[in-house]
């Protein structure tokens, strides 16, 4: 059985909804797995955007209090009867991931264990605990535009957190990626198989001086309109134009949005798991980590990830 001793954890319990500065640190009784459940000893969760995003305003269906925190890496620390995770059979001490669950910001969680998978032991906690909502992403990404061996896409937002990803996986593939970065990333960028280019005026000119067959497709992390802009000059056909961050302009436009929120990338986030948990393990699939902050200091942690250039993945620590 799990302990019954308190555990401490993130969420957002203020009247009114707003930034991580409003949410609370508390104690509560942790509960015992039921059978399919496990209990997670969290050392690292990983920091997104979503995780301030989804609590910063009012949303249909959401009540007091919400837990924070989408993805975790630790230990199983207790199992529900006749349970078996999404990687299989596993044991009191084995370390895990889990993603897709709500509260992760906390020392310990009992969540569904279909959301949890053997850890890859090719990353740290801290890595691992960020493998999966970039890593689900971008595998959307290429999915929904069809990117295919061969063929050259553009890619704003390329040394970004999902960018990198996108970058990996692509290469895997044989899919050349022109991607967008300040002349200071320009390194990432092709640390992870990409050709760099600097965005701002005159980005399309440059493409088209980098590409030597058409822009096949165009994916966006940026959501600026630069980069909507640059997509729709460069992609002839909108159903390969998909965006992650503008979604105003993706129905004003034609091209596609997509989003964890959405029940079709939720499916397809789930059903891909396995495969990038199988990448990472291979040393296919990396997560840069830029820095790592006590889990006291959540808010501190997201005032870095909105500067827009944390330079990698950030993750908590209890």
């Amino acid at each position: 059985m799990a302990s019954t001793d308190p555990f401490r954890a993130w969420q957002w319990t203020a009247p009114v909804w707003g930034p991580p500065e409003t949410w609370a640190f508390v104690e509560h009784e942790l509960r015992t797995p039921e059978p399919g459940e496990v209990t997670i000893r969290v050392r690292a969760a990983g920091v997104n955007p979503a995780d301030a995003k989804h609590v910063a305003a009012p949303r249909t269906g959401i009540e007091l209090p919400v837990p924070i925190g989408y993805e975790v890496s630790g230990e199983i620390s207790a199992i529900g009867a006749d349970t078996r995770t999404g990687s299989g059979a596993v044991d009191i001490g084995d370390e895990v991931i889990a993603f897709r669950v709500r509260g992760g910001y906390a020392t310990e969680i009992t969540v569904p264990a279909e959301k949890v998978f053997a850890k890859p032991s090719t990353l740290t906690h801290p890595e691992a605990a960020n493998l999966l909502l970039v890593g689900t992403t971008a595998a959307e990404m290429l999915a929904v535009t069809a990117a295919a061996p061969g063929e050259t896409i553009l890619l704003h937002g390329a040394s970004g957190a999902v960018g990198v990803s996108v970058l990996q996986q692509a290469r895997l593939r044989g899919i050349c990626v022109i991607g967008t970065a300040s002349p200071s990333r320009f390194g990432e960028v092709r640390r992870f198989g990409g050709v760099p280019v600097e965005y701002g005026p005159g980005l399309s000119g440059r493409v088209r001086d980098l590409a030597d067959v058409p822009i096949a497709a165009a994916l966006d992390t940026a959501g600026t309109r630069e980069a909507m802009d640059a997509s729709l000059e460069l992609v002839a056909d909108r159903r390969r134009i998909v965006t992650i961050a503008a979604a105003g302009r993706a129905e004003d436009d034609g091209i596609l949005f997509i989003a964890g929120s959405m029940p079709q990338s939720a499916r397809f986030r789930d059903e891909v798991r396995g495969e990038l948990v199988a990448l990472a393990q291979n040393g296919d699939l990396v997560v840069p980590l830029a820095r790592t902050f006590p889990l006291a200091d959540a808010p501190a942690a997201h005032r870095l990830l909105a500067t827009g250039h944390p330079g990698g993945k950030i993750a908590l620590i209890p």
